[in-house]
């Protein structure tokens, strides 16, 4: 039997089917799956990925998706709730962590699929996930903290994977311009380190020549990527967790709570109330 407490944090799943049949809609933070034997294609937000077995996806919160089958096929589904990462008997660093998910989820949309880097990594994931779902089963006195190590361990693997592929497709024309985006991502919240003076130093660009190397290379300018980058960021905030505007804009390094509503409008079109309101519609 289930534990309560194991319930309130995430649920696991294996599922097997033949055709696939629309999942009863829970709000979840975000979810993993894992295809153990099958294959066919996996639909999100009306773009095609084919799948097959060892494939390991991350599902984040809001996105349209669902699985064409053409053989049949067993998933393992783990669903987190937002409590998992708001509970701090789980995570000793709090900020940190939920700082490293949302740079996953913020980055994810970027490169979707199956993204493992090396079958070390698909194997020891694929052997977490065994040992997740006969502790979930298991739900003893030991189980929620013996699952949170585990998953714990999946989690830094897939947020190495999506920024070593992220990155990889930023420096395919520039290997330079790949290690750039790296430090801008991972600094995001530290306005001193993303001045162009501070950057053009570190990667040996000159200052003059740095603001059209970047632009040429992302497509938009820096100030337009980190604010773009940070905003991917204060979504995930505003949809899963109670924090206030000011006390996000204090943490996203924003001048204050007006800033980052004007800059949050500008760029969505509607008031964070709003877009916290619309985040609640299920998209079928």
């Amino acid at each position: 039997m289930i534990t309560r407490a194991i319930e309130n944090f995430l649920e696991v799943h294996v599922e097997d089917f033949v055709e696939w049949e629309k999942r009863p809609y829970k709000n979840n933070f975000f979810e993993i799956v894992y295809v153990e034997k099958g294959a066919g294609t996996q639909c999100i937000n009306q773009h095609q990925f084919e799948y097959r077995e060892g494939n390991i996806f991350l599902l984040p919160p809001l996105d349209c998706h669902s699985f064409n089958i053409s053989e049949p096929s067993r998933f393992y589904f783990i669903r987190f709730t937002d409590h998992y990462f708001l509970s701090n008997k789980h995570l000793a660093d709090y900020n940190n962590w939920f700082d490293k998910i949302t740079y996953i989820l913020a980055n994810y949309n970027r490169i979707p699929g199956d993204i493992i880097a090396s079958d070390r990594e698909r194997q020891f994931i694929i052997s977490n996930i065994n040992f997740i779902y006969q502790e979930y089963l298991l739900a003893d006195s030991y189980s929620e903290s013996v699952i949170a190590g585990a998953i714990a361990s999946i989690l830094n693997i897939l947020a190495r994977s999506i920024e070593k592929r992220y990155v990889e497709q930023a420096g395919e024309t520039d290997n330079r311009f790949g290690e750039i985006i790296r430090f801008v991502n991972t600094h995001i919240v530290d306005n001193e380190k993303l001045r162009i003076p501070f950057l053009a130093d570190m990667f040996g660009v000159s200052k003059t020549y740095f603001s059209s190397y970047f632009k040429k290379q992302a497509g938009v300018s820096l100030a337009d990527y980190i604010l773009k980058s940070k905003l991917k960021i204060v979504e995930t905030k505003v949809l899963h967790t109670d924090l206030s505007i000011k006390e996000i804009a204090y943490q996203m390094n924003f001048t204050d709570s007006s800033h980052l509503a004007r800059s949050f409008k500008k760029a969505y079109g509607m008031t964070i109330r709003e877009f916290k309101q619309s985040g609640k519609i299920h998209c079928a």
